[in-house]
């Protein structure tokens, strides 16, 4: 019971510590076959969970041509080095537009782990069918994306048409190597003790 109060405690103050939001910082490079999302510049946030938080450190890199993706993707201790067919998601397009960095965007949704709704917003100005994480097929790059399950959104806040250097898609492969499938089954294997945080860390390691 005394340590059951000693980690009520703990997390109490830890919870009062942290901000109730958190920014990050990612750069995401494409030409008309490939797109590298990797961490940005540091967040002007000091506040640091664990680990640097979920997905902090995922690096993506898709090849549109070939329809593979290549992730270094990490779980606390645990690191992972993804190769995999492009994920298939089935968006339905809506008619609700906004406009995100300067671009005409078009609101599309979709489910990915069985239940978890996705809300992206994409522009065709931008032809190439990309976007942040492991997200692309629709027909245009993603500018904003939403997980409100996880309380996540990503939002292009610039976006420069540089060609990039072929350097900008260069990948140091970190981690055990194995497909997206194989990394979500050894999750739920070694996280089953953990209940709902456990449900959680496998949808951000399927974004």
């Amino acid at each position: 019971m005394a340590d059951d109060a000693q980690n009520a405690t703990w997390i109490e103050r830890f919870k009062s510590k942290a901000p109730k939001f958190s920014t990050s910082y990612f750069d995401m490079y494409f030409n008309t076959n490939k797109v590298m999302y990797k961490p940005g510049r540091e967040s002007e946030n000091q506040f640091k969970m664990f680990g640097g938080g979920p997905a902090a450190e995922n690096v993506v890199l898709t090849d549109l041509d070939a329809h593979k993706v290549s992730a270094n993707k990490q779980v606390y201790d645990q690191k992972f080095h993804i190769d995999d067919s492009m994920r298939v998601l089935k968006w339905k397009i809506l008619d609700e537009v906004r406009t995100i960095a300067n671009y005409k965007c078009r609101k599309a949704v979709s489910i990915i782990c069985d239940s978890v709704y996705v809300v992206a917003f994409y522009t065709e100005d931008i032809t190439v069918s990309g976007g942040p994480e492991m997200f692309s097929g629709l027909p245009g790059m993603i500018l904003e994306l939403a997980v409100p399950r996880l309380y996540t959104t990503w939002v292009a806040t610039k976006v420069e048409l540089i060609p990039p250097k072929d350097s900008d898609f260069e990948m140091e492969e970190k981690g055990k190597e194995m497909n997206q499938g194989e990394m979500v089954g050894k999750l739920q294997e070694s996280l089953k003790q953990w209940g709902k945080m456990a449900s959680r860390n496998i949808w951000w390691c399927a974004l």
